[in-house]
């Protein structure tokens, strides 16, 4: 059995509880035992991604309950893909956070592991419920990292968020009453097994319950009209948590790839529920608000928040195509986004407390210190979330309006794509010109200015994986092209959990 592909759940798992009793009180072991449980989980995840890349889709069944009974957890190229990611980016998160943030509340490590292990137990589970489970840990960790560091702002912006995924956990458990209602089961691939088997008089209370599962999959992913939580929340989370959150929406992006590719992708009446003409709608809506709201910011803070809506935005047109070319170009184009808003993220946080009495406003103010390193760097983390030659965002940009010449109404897709891009460039280059040329001739550093060697080691790092994601495009491109192959090829993930006498009559 392959006990080792538990490791990424229970690893945090066991850390957090240690880091919240046994060792509270001693900062410098709370950050040793943090960042070292985040780097085993980086090359705990090279190994995944290495072992998945021969196509084979492996599971765990918990307690050796066989599957559909019993808890599964699966893995395959797109859940490997998820967990290193979801690594990397902890790992310099962390990085940054211990020059300071780390001290502006209690709990920040522990909860940064509980939400680790949120994220990867959604990336591996096999079930529905389980799905929701592990939302709910990653969700109740995220509302303890929200409000770090308190004040009045962000604690109000951390009640909506709150409140708005109490509503999303409420619609989830509806969904899920419906759908085990109908099919008698919420294990992935069972559910998909027994589709075909669905009689017409039910077919109703099935799409209902996977509308619902769309609406909360949206509420995650931000997507127009569910996406009011995101603004504030982000713009009022400090710096790292913010960027951890930079895969927080993906989640609800993983889910729809996950849950609607493999139990409708092969189904006749599923591309009927799809109604991919509205997601991609809702989508190219939440691309052009994104980016009328970055050109309106007036805050550094809340453009790389409406900057982080308009790339779901970008992604969920590409999700909306459900062809394997676009789930492709989503796919290299999630990776490059995640990197890329944490990256700006932890640069809003440098530029903000090196401005005291200013903080993150868009407004001329006194020179701050290592002005010139922190603007070559947000220079060049614009160019990437843009989407400008030559780094990974061109390239999944490109690859994902070549993706969508074969889907009906390309000629707008590429327009809205190419013309709010242009928009986003606007707002960057005018916030830009304001902190880092416009500011006030007054020599000298900020009074405390805090030290910069980390905070540019992180952003530095999430710059070179970019690079190296440019640099190893085609790589990358081929890799992902054979994870979406092994996503459609539905009948091989049933008969990797299910066993190969599985068959869609219902009976389990």
């Amino acid at each position: 059995m392959n006990h080792w592909l538990i490791l990424p759940i229970l690893l945090p798992a066991m850390v957090a509880p240690l880091l919240a009793l046994a060792v509270r009180h001693d900062l410098v072991l709370a950050r040793t035992f943090s960042i070292g449980s985040t780097l085993l989980l980086v090359i705990l995840g090279l190994f995944q991604v290495g072992i998945a890349a021969d196509g084979e889709t492996r599971i765990y069944a918990l307690g050796n309950w066989p599957p559909p009974y019993g808890i599964v957890l699966v893995l395959d190229r797109l859940s490997a893909i998820m967990l290193l990611l979801t690594a990397v980016l902890g790992l310099f998160v962390l990085l940054y956070s211990i020059n300071g943030c780390d001290q502006q509340g209690a709990h920040f490590h522990p909860l940064f592991q509980f939400q680790l292990m949120g994220l990867n137990g959604a990336f591996l589970t096999g079930d529905l419920f389980n799905l929701f489970v592990f939302f709910e840990v990653l969700l109740i960790a995220s509302y303890g990292l929200a409000v770090h560091g308190g004040g009045g702002s962000r604690m109000r912006a951390g009640i909506q968020y709150v409140v708005v995924n109490l509503v999303g956990s409420s619609i989830f458990l509806v969904a899920l009453g419906l759908i085990y209602g109908v099919t008698g089961t919420l294990n992935m691939a069972d559910f998909a097994d027994r589709l075909s088997s669905v009689t017409p008089g039910d077919e109703a209370l099935l799409y209902c319950g996977l509308a619902l599962l769309m609406v909360v999959f949206g509420i995650k992913s931000a997507l127009v009209p569910l996406h009011f939580w995101l603004p504030g929340t982000y713009t009022n989370a400090s710096g790292p948590v913010a960027a951890l959150f930079s895969i927080m929406t993906k989640v609800g992006a993983y889910a729809i790839i996950r849950v609607f590719t493999l139990t409708l992708g092969e189904s006749p009446a599923g591309e009927g529920f799809f109604a991919a003409s509205w997601l991609m709608a809702a989508a190219a809506v939440t691309l052009a608000l994104g980016m009328v709201g970055v050109v309106a910011s007036r805050g550094l803070g809340q453009l790389a928040s409406f900057a982080a809506l308009g790339s779901m935005g970008t992604l969920l047109i590409a999700i909306a195509g459900f062809t394997p070319g676009t789930q492709s170009a989503a796919l290299y184009y999630l990776i490059h986004s995640t990197l890329g808003i944490a990256a700006l993220f932890l640069l809003v946080d440098a530029v903000t407390i090196r401005r005291p009495g200013v903080g993150d406003r868009l407004t001329a103010a006194p020179r701050f210190s290592h002005r010139g390193l922190i603007g070559g760097m947000f220079f060049v983390v614009a160019v990437a979330v843009l989407g400008m030659p030559p780094l990974s965002g061109f390239i999944g940009k490109l690859l994902i309006l070549d993706a969508t010449t074969e889907l009906v109404g390309w000629p707008w897709i590429w327009g809205l794509i190419l013309s709010t891009s242009l928009l986003g460039l606007v707002g960057f280059a005018s916030a830009g010109s304001v902190l880092f040329w416009k500011s006030d001739e007054v020599p000298g550093a900020a009074v405390g200015s805090p030290s910069i060697a980390l905070p540019m080691i992180a952003v530095g790092s999430l710059v070179a994986v970019l690079i190296g994601l440019t640099g190893m495009a085609g790589t990358a491109v081929d890799y992902l092209d054979a994870t979406t192959e092994q996503l459609f090829d539905t009948r091989q993930y049933v008969e990797a959990v299910l066993g190969p006498n599985a068959g869609g009559d219902g009976d389990g």
